[in-house]
């Protein structure tokens, strides 16, 4: 784990080390995600919050019946087949 003690300005801006940002591929800048709970201000990048997200969702959903992308466009064809039907 790593520490670094930073300076937050008036204006809520923080900068992070640059071992920091170069352990997390934003040598150059980028856009974060930052989260909030009771434990703190959790910083990650795009790609951890979108692989966190990811994993949580499999978690809850694999092996369940009708909770895939391919079952929800399925039903959404289905749904706007029904609605062209009423419409003919």
């Amino acid at each position: 784990m790593k520490i670094a003690h930073c300076q937050v300005s008036k204006s809520g801006r923080l900068s992070l080390p640059a071992a920091f940002r170069k352990a997390i591929s934003l040598e150059e800048g980028g856009h974060v995600v930052v989260e909030l709970d009771e434990r703190g201000i959790h910083i990650m990048t795009q790609r951890q919050a979108i692989a966190r997200a990811q994993a949580l969702s499999k978690r809850l959903f694999h092996g369940k019946p009708g909770t895939s992308v391919d079952d929800f466009i399925a039903e959404r064809r289905r749904e706007a087949e029904r609605e062209e039907a009423e419409f003919e």
